[in-house]
């Protein structure tokens, strides 16, 4: 699986997850879209945000519409929201338990998901360890059904990229010139990757990328961030500051001397956050560990927008989950026609 994935899949992402007129039928990556289907993505996350500040939160968009949350991976807050947000648009939810299920038994990811096709099933979320997961199930297995990428491997995490955007575009008064620092482990984090992408689309004056030598990409100029190893030197005059999770869960090697020299060096902190604007605002896309990558003054702070994130999460998972039903629903009924 790892060959195809590589080979077959990734090579033009834009062509997998658009409809033959350019609307969004899968959501995989940030990668290749438009700034105008960026926008339309945070223009309809905006437009779902006043609904969930109803007494009745939901929204009739997937009514009669089953989506399976597929989570070869553990998450609580990805998981959490994404079933918030398919049950808020009335949607039917089967949360799979990869664990027990017919995989664990023998049985391949494949037969496991063209049985839950031939279920009727209408969207499948996913994440996934491997690279490129999301792309293959869309391309080789299922692809009349619309695949949202949950998070795959250190590849891409998409929704979550938008909800950065969302909460950037929302306390910042946009994007466009704005000069953006992304802090720590950045070799690991699919996050973001994402994130350069949507950050660079959608006109950030400067991405930055914060940390040691040992956890930033050697090819990251590429994907259009500067690096900077120095953290006070990266963040003067920065508008937003990201901090990331260290993901030593997908680390192979002793990348760091210890967690508490790297809080040293690149633990935001009140001292290090007054070298970025004084309006500067402080994301982190969670779990959160304090003392590590954030001190508790900073997280709980009067510029943390934390929070603020988790509840854009729902509105941009709505949003992507709407409209690529929608232009599934529209691909398929052409295809049905010619």
């Amino acid at each position: 699986m790892t060959s195809l994935i590589h080979h077959e899949t990734l090579r033009d992402p834009s062509r997998v997850q658009l409809t033959d007129d350019g609307r969004l039928k899968h959501f995989l990556t940030t990668e290749g879209l438009s700034a105008e289907l960026l926008t339309e993505i945070l223009d309809t996350a905006d437009s779902f945000i006043s609904t969930q500040e109803r007494a009745v939160k939901k929204v009739p968009l997937l009514r009669g519409k089953t989506v399976v949350n597929l989570f070869f991976e553990n998450s609580t807050r990805t998981r959490s929201t994404f079933e918030l947000a398919a049950k808020r648009l009335s949607a039917d939810i089967l949360n799979l338990d990869i664990a027990r299920s017919a995989t664990s038994k023998g049985e391949t990811l494949m037969d496991t998901l063209w049985n839950l096709e031939a279920m009727y099933s209408d969207m499948f979320v996913v994440r996934h360890a491997d690279s490129g997961a999301a792309h293959f199930i869309a391309e080789q297995v299922t692809p009349n059904v619309a695949i949202i990428n949950a998070g795959d491997g250190r590849h891409a995490h998409p929704t979550q990229a938008m909800l950065d955007m969302l909460t950037i575009r929302r306390h910042k008064e946009g994007i466009a010139g704005k000069v953006v620092a992304i802090v720590g482990d950045i070799l690991h984090s699919r996050v973001a990757r994402s994130q350069i992408y949507a950050l660079r689309t959608l006109g950030a004056a400067e991405v930055r990328v914060i940390g040691p030598g040992t956890l930033l990409p050697k090819d990251i100029e590429a994907l259009g961030a500067k690096p900077f190893y120095d953290m006070k030197q990266g963040l003067a005059d920065c508008d937003v500051v990201i901090m990331l999770r260290l993901q030593k869960e997908r680390m192979q090697n002793a990348l760091l001397p210890s967690e508490g020299e790297f809080f040293k060096l690149y633990g935001l902190t009140e001292a290090k956050l007054a070298c970025a604007r004084p309006d500067a605002i402080v994301m982190h896309p969670g779990p959160i560990n304090r003392g590590v990558e954030i001190e508790s003054a900073v997280a709980d702070g009067p510029q943390s927008v934390i929070l603020n994130q988790v509840s854009y999460g729902i509105a941009v998972r709505m949003a992507v989950m709407a409209m690529a039903m929608s232009g599934q629903q529209s691909q398929n009924s052409s295809e049905e026609m010619a």
